[in-house]
């Protein structure tokens, strides 16, 4: 089992610091990413967005400068926002990434769900799926072609245009497709034969096993063997105690206030309880014992190969705390899942 790591940085203030700059936190997100290396992640991850509330509007910059201060973690971008992005640009940032990172590169892309960054860039909310599909085509091509000849409706034609740098990995980087609402985007990867990022947030796990479900399903329609192709499921930040109850006093204030904010209720956040969110969600709260049994359950339901278990604290005020949980996630958890499935 692998574990990825992935931030949207948010400017959220009870996720920073007193006193932190933007500075600070990017490059505190540099030093983080070199400590989730050094504990045993296996990938790191930066999310898109174009919005006051992140700084997360230049993943290929920032993961570049996370490739230099690394040596073998995998990079993966959660998610590449397509819809709001020339796709020729994105082949040639993401295939230059690949290259300074030796091999390293993995590509989720995805509709995206942020207003203000749809507004900022001037995509209409209802084009969102169909750029999405239309620019996934032309990135697979140029990615695998060398001459690419082709039209559409959302950016000029190109007539025998190539792309430099050709990616490092031959073949091309597989491309994932992040999925959270939508059979939309499991048909997308299902057609493909891609393989699929589960976001597993803050709705039921029911809800996101019918998602996989169906992309399973798909994939077999398509000719394609589920067998043969990864899935990742994500969790949230673990909060870890020796005590159950501990962890739970610990993670309560942070649900509370999260499920009177205005985007809980635009999202549908639907736990009335944090008891309820564990129970039902992807929360990873308890014992040592009792997180390492959720990430296993959650595996016997999903049957996925990778997890992206959450860095950006969700129930805490800050990072070194966040990271607290990870150090005894990574000393106490980790390492009974990956004795159990390998």
């Amino acid at each position: 089992m692998k574990f990825l790591a992935s931030t949207l940085l948010s400017t959220d203030p009870a996720l920073s610091l007193p006193g932190e700059t933007e500075h600070d936190r990017l490059r505190a997100t540099v030093d983080l990413a070199v400590w989730a290396e050094q504990v045993g992640y296996d990938a790191f991850g930066v999310g898109e967005r174009h919005n006051p509330g992140f700084l997360s509007s230049s993943p290929a910059v920032l993961l570049a400068h996370i490739a230099a201060r690394t040596t073998s973690i995998r990079l993966f971008t959660t998610v590449t926002v397509l819809p709001l992005n020339d796709p020729v640009r994105v082949a040639e940032d993401y295939a230059m990434l690949d290259h300074v990172s030796g091999g390293r590169l993995e590509l989720i892309i995805g509709k995206g769900n942020d207003q203000p960054s749809l507004q900022l860039l001037g995509v209409p909310q209802e084009e969102q799926w169909d750029r999405l599909e239309e620019g996934y085509e032309l990135l697979r091509r140029l990615w695998r072609e060398e001459s690419v000849t082709w039209s559409g409706r959302f950016r000029p034609e190109l007539r025998e245009a190539t792309t430099r740098p050709r990616p490092y990995q031959r073949p091309a980087p597989r491309v994932w497709h992040g999925s959270a609402s939508s059979e939309r985007s499991t048909e997308l990867a299902a057609t493909w034969g891609d393989p699929l990022y589960s976001a597993n947030g803050f709705k039921p796990v029911e809800h996101y096993l019918g998602l996989v479900r169906h992309y399973r399903e798909r994939l077999v329609h398509h000719g394609h063997d589920p067998a043969d192709i990864p899935l990742a499921v994500g969790a949230h930040s673990p909060v870890i105690a020796t005590r159950s109850q501990d962890a739970y006093e610990l993670a309560r204030p942070a649900f509370e206030r999260f499920r009177r904010l205005p985007v809980a209720a635009a999202g549908g956040f639907p736990y009335e309880s944090l008891e309820d969110f564990a129970e039902r969600g992807s929360a990873l709260i308890g014992s040592p014992a009792q997180v390492a049994d959720k990430l296993l359950a959650l595996h016997g339901q999903f049957g996925n190969e990778l997890f992206g278990v959450g860095f950006e604290g969700f129930f805490f005020t800050d990072a070194a705390t966040t990271t607290g949980h990870l150090e005894r996630f990574f000393a106490e958890v980790a390492p009974v899942v990956r004795a159990e499935l390998g």
